[in-house]
């Protein structure tokens, strides 16, 4: 079956997948097969010159994750063969995050630089066999001499002796010669369709510091080159990789079959993920961090996987997303809200319950005794039957928050409001508004309600019905301030890659900070692999970077509301 005819896994199906990879290695290892009867081998190559970002994260998925499939194993490799904006920073970087999704690559830890000598010496065999030449077309001539597709490409300097290419590269590797004078090409078909294939760039001169390897080399390979002879050189089976490369997978295959590497890796194809409202170009996430428009590499608005983790995401929710959304060979957009909703699932089932107050106002319960205080035992997951309960303080003083009470109410508007219907204290009594308390510019400061003693959890003893709604509090007494921020979108357009500028569509709404929150006090340790279910708000944890015992900070990793609906 061709290759784009395979389907893939939508997000509403489930349960054990062979997408169009996994039935391409499982024919690869079968009897009579490319691999019969060795080790399924893959490799996960990223670039040290950002942080891992969601999109990434498919494709680590798909590497790591073919290998378990198979009990294969899977190599961590630093493709660090361009030394501009590489940093050790990255590559720790990326480890973190890698283990955080629960992957593991054992010993199999490498760099691209490592093969550097390797890779340099098979140039030199493409050299002697004919099949590779000094080049010295500047950027300029190359672009004239590219030609179109009814005209071949050009290079008077394609019949140059072998002894003079290989006299040449050799003082390139030496550093005789400045940036932009030569370059090495394969010798492949000037004429073909495949511009790849038009005798590409093996190697270019850059006289610029390696984050390893210093300043030993100044030629460097290009990422076509040196890519197959990695996978090759670490018996890489199959080289999984996203689809901008399918145009190049017969220079891949050029550069296995014609130079004495030893092993002759497949290479696969796979559309890449995209997820509206955001943006995935390193360049751009770059940009938005060294400019300003956001704190950090692990802001979390940004769908770097630090960021993600930062705002709350889970392992199991960022795995289940990539599994369900599946591996096809036609570029799709997927929806952010889908993504929002595998974290749902996951906190839902997972994240502990407890009250905070966001916009607090202050409640009196003036029936209630002075001085006087009780512990109510809160049910911490109705999910969990292992997760018990936690001691909640209830006392005369609570904060509620502003928006469950108006003095003049709306039709239909069930909270507090004067003379209104009872309505139920999470867990603790009900009460009925009576009245409330203003300052001098006319705002609300205080809420005054009676309660009913014989209501005891939040049920009256008669049974009879209650019309208003269950608000969630905090005793004013042992409540914790906070602070809050809630996330948004990063990008009010949903196609920013779209935009003349994808700057131009940065949401004016994509943070709220609240500095005067209110949490039960049993939040004052939470740690940032913690995450609440802020009743009736939303999901949180607290901050990995800001939150402290003196100054809580916790994120709104995602609302209640799932605005996203699977397909019938």
């Amino acid at each position: 079956m061709p290759e784009e005819n395979r389907t893939s896994l939508n997000v509403e199906e489930s349960g054990e997948t062979q997408n169009f990879i996994h039935q391409f290695i499982q024919e690869d290892i079968a009897p009579g097969g490319r691999f019969a009867g060795m080790q399924v081998h893959t490799r996960f190559p990223p670039e040290p010159n950002g942080y891992l970002h969601i999109g990434h994260c498919k494709a680590l998925i798909i590497d790591f994750g073919s290998a378990e499939k198979f009990r294969g194993i899977c190599n961590l490799r630093m493709d660090d063969t361009n030394p501009a904006k590489e940093d050790t920073e990255f590559v720790d970087a990326i480890k973190e995050d890698i283990h955080w999704l629960g992957f593991d690559w054992g010993d199999r830890f490498f760099y691209g630089s490592d093969y550097f000598e390797q890779t340099y010496q098979l140039a030199l065999g493409l050299i002697r066999k004919g099949l590779a030449y000094v080049c010295e077309l500047t950027p300029e001539q190359f672009r004239e001499y590219r030609g179109d597709v009814g005209t071949p490409a050009r290079s008077p300097w394609r019949d140059r002796p072998i002894e003079e290419s290989l006299d040449l590269f050799q003082r390139m590797r030496a550093g005789e010669f400045p940036e932009g004078k030569y370059t090495l090409r394969a010798k492949i078909d000037l004429a073909s369709g495949n511009f790849n294939m038009r005798d590409p760039v093996l190697y270019r001169i850059r006289y610029i510091e390696h984050h390893r390897q210093g300043t030993k080399w100044c030629i460097f390979p290009m990422y076509d080159f040196a890519h197959p002879i990695q996978d090759a050189l670490e018996g890489i089976t199959h080289s999984l990789c996203s689809l901008e490369y399918e145009d190049h997978r017969p220079l891949y295959d050029w550069v296995i079959n014609n130079t004495d590497v030893p092993s002759r890796p497949r290479q696969i194809e796979f559309a890449r993920l995209g997820i509206n409202y955001t943006v995935m170009s390193k360049r751009k996430l770059r940009r938005l961090v060294e400019e300003g428009y956001v704190s950090g590499w692990d802001d979390p608005r940004m769908p770097t996987l630090c960021g993600l983790r930062r705002r709350g995401y889970t392992p199991a929710s960022i795995r289940n997303f990539c599994e369900r959304i599946g591996v096809a060979k036609n570029t799709s957009t997927v929806e952010y809200a889908f993504l929002e909703h595998c974290l749902r699932e996951d906190l839902n089932l997972h994240a502990s319950r407890a009250m905070a107050v966001l916009r607090p106002v202050k409640l009196t319960i003036t029936n209630y005794p002075e001085g006087e205080s009780e512990i109510f035992p809160v049910e911490n997951n109705p999910n969990d039957p292992e997760a018990g309960t936690r001691p909640v303080s209830f006392s005369r003083d609570l904060y509620v928050e502003a928006d469950d009470f108006l003095e003049k109410p709306i039709p239909k508007y069930k909270r507090l409001y004067p003379e209104g219907p009872e309505c139920r204290l999470k867990g603790a009594y009900l009460i009925r508004c009576t009245g409330c308390v203003k300052d001098a510019e006319g705002n609300v400061v205080e809420i005054l309600a009676t309660y009913d003693p014989d209501s005891k959890g939040g049920n009256p003893a008669d049974g009879r019905k209650v019309k208003g709604a269950t608000i969630h509090w905090v005793d004013a007494h042992t409540a914790v301030n906070a602070e809050v921020r809630l996330y948004d979108n990063l990008f009010a357009d949903p196609e920013p890659d779209a935009a003349g500028d994808f700057l131009t569509c940065l949401s004016d709404h994509s943070l709220e900070v609240l500095t005067d929150a209110k949490v039960e006090a049993g939040l004052a340790q939470a740690q940032p692999t913690d995450r609440f279910q802020f009743l009736r708000l939303g999901y949180f944890c607290a901050d990995s970077r800001d939150s402290k015992p003196d100054h809580l900070v916790f994120n709104r990793a995602v609302s209640l509301k799932d605005s996203f609906r699977p397909k019938k």
